[in-house]
């Protein structure tokens, strides 16, 4: 007779053993055999990435529940997900409840979801504070071999990056004598220096005191750190397949004036945001949220958009339309190419360097208008208008 076990049972088996437990002793409690407590195990997916002690539980187990507030998880929010996904809540729903952006939640359930489908809070915790980064041992703190070389060629006026191409190119078969240009930086500012010379940082280029970090630190403060990237829009999107996902950006003029423009991906057609005085993020999603609020639900899947500071609001316009905000990779404008395009478009009207102050709204509406009967190629010389006219009715 073959047990069936529920849900509930699996996911006290993992609870135990995240909290120290021998899979073997785990499984017992919950009443199955070690081979189904280890079958559990492998089905969460987790075993790649956390470590098991000699006896099957967890050689480092998570740590006790953090406070709330933290800029991680902590156990109880991932509790709360947990409950979440197994009363049928949207990712929206959940991150309401616990005071997160439900691209986190959403984030945190693809990241920790188990070849069974399910998401476990203990194995998802168990799993983040094992994948966090702890500190290693500084290489150049022994190694004066390695450098002494380092200060020769430095005081040659080399960079730590052509020493550290360098070093790989003459001792390739030999890890010791490598290092990354960002380990001899680390050793130069941040860490102890080890055995190098207290003097080699006035021999770089910019005698910088302190160094400027070109890694994801710099951009700590990124109001994007937490948005959906456009690697992860759906298929439909990419292939224009389905109606309703837009691109927008601004068109700059003089003195810092604006118009913001949102293209359509499958119909081409072309809405226009009136941006009185300035383009900052609370008004340009005021703008946003007016002229698509007007749009049925169905039309406004997605939104596509650069990194600009214009759109730092983008949560409050993602609950306000109920939509997603997706964002280019950094310096790619080709990502929304039908919005690069039609901006080349609208430069007939609105030439650059110009005021883009003096256009009233009716002033946009009338060339948006005026662009969205405009016959297309990409659309057999159809216009957009008469495209959005068909999917709307088809929807009435």
């Amino acid at each position: 007779m073959v047990n069936v076990f529920s849900l509930d049972a699996r996911t006290e088996f993992f609870d135990l053993v995240c909290s120290g437990m021998s899979i073997l002793a785990a499984a017992r409690c919950v009443g199955a055999t070690h081979g189904t407590g280890r079958n559990w195990w492998a089905q969460s997916g987790q075993m790649m990435t956390v470590s098991m002690g000699p006896v099957g539980g967890l050689s480092d187990p998570a740590p006790s529940p953090e406070g709330p507030g933290g800029r991680a998880l902590n156990l109880a929010e991932r509790g709360m997900i947990q409950m979440g996904r197994r009363s049928g809540l949207s990712y929206a729903r959940i991150g309401e409840a616990i005071g997160r952006n439900k691209s986190v939640v959403w984030r945190e359930v693809n990241r920790n979801t188990g070849t069974d489908g399910e998401y476990y809070a203990s194995v998802a915790h168990a799993r983040a504070h094992q994948a966090r980064r702890r500190p290693k041992p500084l290489k150049l703190v022994q190694d004066e071999a390695l450098c002494r070389l380092i200060g020769v060629w430095m005081d040659d006026g080399w960079s730590p990056k052509l020493i550290s191409a360098m070093l790989a190119f003459y001792f390739a078969g030999d890890q010791t004598m490598q290092v990354s240009h960002e380990t001899i930086y680390q050793a130069l500012y941040v860490q102890t220096r080890g055995s190098l010379r207290a003097d080699l940082a006035e021999k770089l280029s910019l005698k910088r005191k302190q160094r400027v970090p070109h890694t994801a630190d710099r951009h700590a403060n990124s109001p994007y750190k937490e948005a959906f990237k456009i690697s992860e829009r759906p298929a439909d999107a990419q292939e224009r397949a389905v109606p309703g996902h837009w691109e927008g950006d601004l068109i700059i003029g003089s003195d810092g004036t604006a118009i913001g423009t949102l293209v359509e991906r499958s119909t081409r057609f072309t809405i226009l945001l009136h941006l009185p005085g300035n383009h900052t993020a609370d008004t340009v999603a005021a703008a946003m949220i007016r002229e698509m609020g007007q749009l049925p639900d169905h039309l406004r899947r997605s939104i596509t958009w650069d990194r600009g500071s214009e759109l730092a609001e983008y949560a409050r316009i993602q609950t306000a339309l109920d939509t997603t905000l997706y964002f280019c990779d950094p310096h790619s404008p080709w990502q929304r190419g039908s919005n690069e395009n039609t901006n080349r478009l609208l430069r007939f009207w609105f030439e650059k360097g110009s005021d883009l102050s003096v256009h009233t709204p009716e002033d946009l509406r009338r060339v948006a208008a005026k662009l969205n009967r405009r016959p297309r190629p990409t659309l057999n010389l159809e216009t957009p208008a008469n495209r959005l006219n068909q999917l709307l009715q088809a929807a009435a």
